[in-house]
């Protein structure tokens, strides 16, 4: 069997692993989704769900799905500049708990995303990357990742992205299994949690140049959606 046999017979092990674990952690977290759904509604209000398009496989738009973890911008705020001030504090603690992430679970049933994958970041990312950066598209985005587990919320914005280009040139199922393991570990001690993106980090935002040195250059229009 050639190179690209393998790699296919392995990239379709990989999708039944992501329907029966999807399929699997649904149902055993179910309660857990039910008392995170009342929590978000009681606290918050609705919606309880934060929908957003993010790149998929190829680059291709999807709408993910997660538990809402911040209040909308008031008029006159700039989302970028204020979600310290719009987290809410159960919101808070989903993000440094990742429940907020446990509707994902849906996307991966469906196909979008896959238990393990580059993080899918915003679609105003993509005329940001660079063509081998590019790459970390090769692959359905993940509900974890390498980079996730190698510095998470952390980690500066070209960095990332090299972390995501790494896995894809060198996945395996084994690779994903250590992921898996990892993941669990972080989530159990909260390591390299951060509950919003620092800017410093060199995220860019619409409108905004970074540099090779993943510094902000200039000023950009913003926009009403929380980044979460």
């Amino acid at each position: 069997m050639g190179a690209n046999a393998r790699r296919r017979l392995a990239l379709a092990v990989k999708r039944a692993i992501d329907v029966g674990g999807a399929s699997t952690a649904a149902l055993v977290l179910s309660p857990v989704l039910a008392w995170v759904a009342l929590a978000v509604a009681v606290t918050g209000g609705l919606p309880i769900l934060f929908w957003q398009q993010r790149p998929g496989l190829g680059g291709r738009p999807f709408t993910i799905v997660k538990f809402r973890t911040m209040r909308a911008p008031h008029a006159g705020e700039v989302w970028y500049l204020t979600d310290e001030q719009r987290i809410t504090r159960l919101g808070r603690f989903l993000r440094a708990t990742s429940l907020d992430e446990l509707p994902e679970l849906w996307n991966v049933l469906r196909g979008d995303m896959s238990l393990v994958g580059p993080r899918p970041l915003l679609m105003e990312y993509l005329e940001k990357y660079t063509p081998e950066e590019r790459w970390r598209h090769d692959m359905r985005p993940g509900i974890t990742g390498w980079a996730a587990v190698n510095g998470r919320n952390a980690l500066q914005f070209r960095d990332r992205l090299q972390l995501d280009v790494w896995y894809v040139d060198h996945w395996s199922l084994l690779l994903d299994f250590r992921i898996v393991a990892m993941t669990a570990i972080q989530v159990l001690r909260r390591t390299d949690v951060s509950t919003t993106e620092d800017l410093a980090l060199g995220f860019p935002l619409p409108g905004v140049d970074v540099g090779p040195d993943g510094r902000l250059d200039g000023a950009g229009p913003p926009i009403d959606e929380s980044t979460s």
